[in-house]
Parts: structure tokens; sequence; C-alpha cells
């Protein structure tokens, strides 16, 4: 049975961004993808935003990473020659009684020690943002955007040229914690059993199911698995915004909010659907959802504007 150093499962963003971490730490990692190429489920499917941390909770650890996270990918990307802007974005409000909790937002912001979030007057929104309804606005300069794949295989680059090595089409089928090593088995055209020191469970919305194949894993640190679809849809012809454009966030979701990306092109969405499956069809028939989100940034959209786009299915 071959062993090694450090197995990393999953091949998406978090995934290399791991091995890439501890390959140049000088271990010797292997990266296993169920798929035929890496970075095909939800690293791929998203809006490939580089955010502040403001929507996080005061203290968390995602607060404290997603401002860190953005202060290295500013850094990252250029020395890497990865396409990225840093854009901005604006939060924004369509009704007056909900002013008092964009300012506790921006309270918030500040708490979090995020400086760079402003509260604009009108004409400061409308000379960044024309077409935009509003009545209040927060700006964050400093948010931006990312090409998703370009982020990726330069990950995936790092990782190799200090020797790890990506084997695809290789679905880890079971697993088993064993006194010093954790043993897998690796199926796909050439299965092997491989046992690691180190073996980081990255499988995205499939991590789930691949830790309740783990011998040995206590059951009551295996989280339930909740899947929820979001759909975007695209306005191909037109470009209302230069930045990404928010609604203020709810306690329980971000809802629809506009997202250009890396070619300029408008993005609405997603949606929020709870499913059993991971499925990324988009329904035509979800647009009068989309156009009424839409109107509320953009009262001048017109029936047909929109598109469908593509779906993802991140773990909830």
């Amino acid at each position: 049975m071959e062993k090694t150093d450090c197995i990393i499962i999953g091949a998406g963003v978090v995934g290399l961004a791991i091995a890439r971490t501890f390959a140049l730490a000088g271990h010797e990692v292997i990266i296993l993808e169920a798929e035929n190429s890496f970075g095909s489920h939800t690293s791929s499917r998203n809006s490939g935003c580089i955010h502040a941390g403001i929507n996080y909770p005061f203290g968390s650890l995602k607060a404290q990473l997603a401002k860190r996270g953005k202060e290295l990918l500013y850094q990252y990307c250029p020395e890497h020659d990865v396409s990225h802007k840093m854009i901005g974005k604006l939060i924004v409000v369509v009704d007056t009684e909900k002013i008092p909790k964009l300012l506790a937002l921006k309270e918030k912001a500040e708490n979090l020690g995020l400086q760079e979030i402003f509260l604009l007057d009108p004409d400061e929104v409308h000379e960044l943002e024309p077409n935009l309804n509003f009545v209040a606005a927060l700006h964050s300069p400093t948010s931006g955007i990312v090409d998703q794949t370009e982020l990726m295989t330069a990950y995936l680059a790092d990782a190799e040229n200090h020797g790890a090595v990506l084997v695809l089409n290789a679905p880890v089928n079971k697993g088993e914690i064993r006194k010093n090593s954790i043993k897998l088995a690796v199926g796909g055209s050439d299965p092997m059993d491989i046992e690691c020191d180190i073996c980081i469970n990255s499988a995205g919305h499939g991590a789930t199911k691949l830790a309740s194949l783990i011998k040995g894993l206590p059951k009551e640190t295996v989280p339930q698995l909740i899947l929820a679809r979001g759909c975007y849809f695209v306005l191909p012809s037109k470009k209302p915004f230069t930045r990404m454009i928010y609604p203020l966030p709810d306690e329980h979701d971000v809802a629809v909010h506009v997202s250009p990306d890396m070619s300029g092109m408008v993005r609405f969405g997603p949606d929020t659907e709870f499913v059993n499956e991971v499925e990324y069809t988009v329904n035509p028939n979800r647009a009068p959802f989309f156009y009424e989100a839409a109107r509320r940034f953009w009262p001048e959209i017109q029936e047909g504007d929109l598109e469908p786009g593509y779906a993802e299915t991140p773990q909830r």
C-alpha cells in the first residue's frame, strides 16, 4: 500500500489553496479529485467576489478570515498574473425605514476593524452609479472580483512546482482512521489503497457524505448536509452598473445582488432554493422573481433584458 505525507480530497479553490500551503511548507502532497477537472462545482459557479467581511458576525472567525483573505488576495493576484479588479461595492436600501439598519451595519463594520466603509451622500452615489435606485448607501471601495479559474490555476501551479500531485477521476470510496495514520480507498479507473499522516476533507458539498464513509470518525463531528441552490440571470446587452450592488442583508440571507464579471457583464443573483440534490439547471420560469429583484435597484429594466445564467449549489 502506498503511503504519503498529506492528502487533500477535493480540488476546488479551498482544496487547492490548502494543497499549496502544505506543499510550500515542504510536505509531500497528493490532491484527489473525483471529477475530470479541478474546480468544476461551487468554485467555478459563483460571482467571484472578494468580500470585505462586513456581513459576518462580530468577533467571528469568518469575519477575521474574510478581512485577512482580502488582503492576501490583493497581494497574491498581481504577483501571479491572476485577473482581478477592485471595483468596490455599494450596500443600498430602497426604503427609508431601513436606514437605521444600514447605519448599524456601518457601526458593525467599524467594530470589525473595517475602516474602509463609508456612508455616501446622494450626489456621491449618483456619481458612482447614475442608474442606481436607492435612498441610502454604504460604499466598500476595496471589495472586488477575481477570475476564479485563473486563481485556481495559480494555486495548482504553485503546489505542483513544490512537488504536489493532482490525481483526477479519483473518488474516495471509504476510509479508516488508524492509530497513527489514515487509510483511504480510492476508486476510479485505477483504484488503490493509500495511507497518509494528514488528510484534509475539502470535497465541498460532497464533504459530508465523504466524512460519513470514514471509519473511526465520530458521527457527532459530521454536520448535517443542507443544499441551497442559487441561480443567476445575466444581462448580456446592457451594463447599467460597474460595481457590485448589494441590498442590506437580513439575518438569514444576502438576497439577490448585482455582480459584474471580469468582462463587465452584469449578473443578478443568486436566489435561494433548498434542494435535495446537486443540480445546476437554471429554470427560465424563475425570471419574474429576478425582474422584480432587479427593478428595486434599476427600475428601467425591460422584459427580455435578462437571460438564464448559471446555478450554484453551496452547502449551508
